[in-house]
């Protein structure tokens, strides 16, 4: 008797499964008997900065989250850019800030000079509301201009400072923002301050922040990366998301671009520099378009290998160890070369040509948000492909965004703030012998400018900027370091076990130096399992390894000792010819 087994592809199918599965988050669901609060519902200061605004109600993410911010309840919220969310965070400081007290007590972290001036101007407008002598002081920071305004402002003293985190670290290093009496952090956008490359920034602010305070993060899209953020700096928040009560943590978006034939190449290369993914895998037919597309991105500057089925399987395996060790950024694969791919942080997907079987989309798509992590499909079409693409995203009830390229004046700016904060970045790590040489050249700087030859600049900008797309944006998946949070589970995880060595022990024969041995070492070594797990490809790699006689974990023959360190001396002579 034969049976057939159906697998079903459609986005819906999914979704449905996943709706049967019990969400697994590491934060706290919403009150399920907690209603939405509405404006009668709220303190009077905010009712009167609701009044200021003009506003007829609240809006979904502001009646849910602002009990949970008044209670001083940590929250992490996922919504969307124009549902209401600053106004969710802001709404609640009118009652949480204290405006007697002259000190910053409020901090909002976010990831560009503009947001931080429209989150100020919305403030302004709602602080306005209030009486003039309860009314609070707040000031936008960020790079760009004069440092003179913004400590004249501290010095003054104000409540609330919203900022971007390189000229919020400028002020804190200079001592001339303090925040020991702070109360309350926002992280706007947490998805987008990654993407510019502010997470070592964030991490340098969190050591300034005191113990007891109020965390909460907003965020548009909840991937891997931003949930670690979340543990880095909230305590047990609550994870609420607006959209449908129901919360999805693995989410796949679906972007398309419609662009002229010959203008592919250069749209891949500009959505890579819009997205800045930490990793990615770039799809193509046929092996030429591989090879292609491998040498244009390495000549455009960023870290990119191609495989295909060209290449022999050892080949292949040292490209994915590659990815997988962090040490290659883009991968340009044929479908066929792509089989038994898995890397746990990749971010995006671009498919440069639509796949021929259109099957292989949702394979395709697949390779990234695995593990309940997000990720990003992006397919760059034609006109041709674009019916197509429609049909596979039709058949396969994939929610498809067709989306226009970036403008060059929007793509100038985002480009331009990363480069800002990657050379503000680098002016806090130099020394003062540095700072002392580079003092020098001040006047030269101004003189190019004043005489018309900013082009002399503009070329050292350029080689700066284009020595950081070999680097892949440092985030928290990529961080070596424990978070707070890894580091509570680390220590649970070794309570737990130190009661089963200690039995261990007991049935062994007193060895006092084993016994009193310090286990510290042993701990990390099991923490660095999970992250050094063998894959598929490992696998394989053992197999062809061990085909030569050669273990594929160490290097080493497996047969007999004696032989074992011979070859191991061998081995490593070899090494260190190369």
């Amino acid at each position: 008797m034969a049976f057939k087994a159906v697998f079903d592809l459609t986005q819906k199918a999914q979704n449905e499964a996943k709706s049967e599965r019990k969400l697994q988050t590491p934060f706290d669901e919403p009150d399920a008997d907690r209603e939405s609060a509405g404006i009668a519902d709220l303190p009077e200061r905010l009712q009167q900065g609701i009044e200021a605004l003009g506003w007829p109600a609240l809006m979904p993410v502001q009646a849910e989250a602002v009990p949970y911010i008044l209670e001083g309840r940590d929250l992490i919220v996922q919504s969307r850019t124009g549902s209401g969310k600053t106004g969710a965070f802001l709404l609640p400081l009118l009652e949480k800030l204290d405006p007697n007290e002259k000190t910053t007590q409020a901090l909002v972290l976010c990831p560009t000079r503009e947001l931080a001036s429209q989150i100020h101007a919305e403030f302004e407008r709602m602080n306005a509301g209030l009486a003039k002598d309860e009314q609070l002081d707040a000031i936008p920071v960020y790079g760009g201009v004069g440092y003179g305004p913004q400590i004249d402002a501290f010095n003054r003293g104000v409540q609330l400072v919203v900022g971007t985190p390189g000229r919020v670290l400028d002020h804190l290093a200079r001592g001339s923002l303090k925040l020991d009496k702070l109360r309350t952090i926002i992280l706007d956008e947490a998805d987008e301050m990654l993407s510019m490359g502010f997470f070592p920034d964030m991490i340098k602010v969190r050591r300034y922040l005191p113990k007891q305070r109020d965390s909460y993060m907003f965020s548009a899209t909840m991937p891997f990366q931003v949930q670690r953020i979340g543990k880095e700096f909230l305590t047990d928040p609550v994870f609420l998301a607006t959209a449908g009560g129901q919360i999805h943590v693995e989410q796949m978006a679906h972007r398309a671009y419609q662009v002229a034939p010959m203008d592919k190449d250069r749209t891949l290369a500009a959505l890579i520099e819009w997205e800045n993914p930490s990793a990615a895998i770039i799809f193509a037919n046929t092996r030429r378009e591989v090879e292609y597309l491998a040498t244009f991105l390495n000549n455009y500057g960023y870290n990119a290998a191609g495989i295909s089925s060209d290449l022999t399987q050892k080949a292949r395996e040292k490209t994915m160890k590659r990815l997988r060790d962090g040490e290659l950024r883009f991968l340009v694969a044929t479908d066929v070369a792509a089989r038994g791919i898995d890397v746990p942080d990749l971010s995006h997907v671009f498919q440069y040509d639509i796949p021929q079987d259109r099957e292989y989309y949702v394979h395709r798509s697949g390779r990234t948000a695995r593990a309940g992590k997000a990720g990003v499909s992006i397919a760059i079409t034609t006109a041709t492909d674009m019916p197509t693409l429609r049909q596979i995203a039709r058949k396969y009830d994939i929610p498809l965004e067709e989306r226009e390229l970036p403008t060059e004046a929007e793509m100038a700016s985002r480009v331009g703030q990363r480069l800002t904060n990657l050379l503000e970045d680098r002016m806090r790590d130099r020394s003062n012998l540095e700072r002392e040489r580079q003092a020098r050249f001040v006047a030269v700087a101004r003189q190019l400018v004043e005489e018309g030859e900013p082009e002399v600049l503009a070329m050292l900008l350029d080689e700066a900027y284009q020595q950081s797309l070999n680097e892949a944006p440092v985030g928290p998946a990529m961080d070596r370091t424990e978070s707070e949070y890894d580091i509570k589970q680390r220590e649970a995880r070794e309570e737990r076990e130190s009661g089963g060595r200690d039995r261990k022990r007991g049935r062994r024969r007193d060895d006092d130096e084993r016994d009193e041995r310090d286990d510290a070492p042993h701990a990390d070594a099991r923490d660095d399992v999970s992250a050094d797990a063998p894959s598929a490809d490992a696998d394989s790699a053992d197999l062809d390894a061990e085909a030569d006689g050669v273990d594929g974990s160490n290097g080493e023959a497996k047969p007999k000792r004696k032989r074992s360190r011979r070859r191991s001396r061998s081995k490593s002579d070899a090494g260190s010819d190369d």
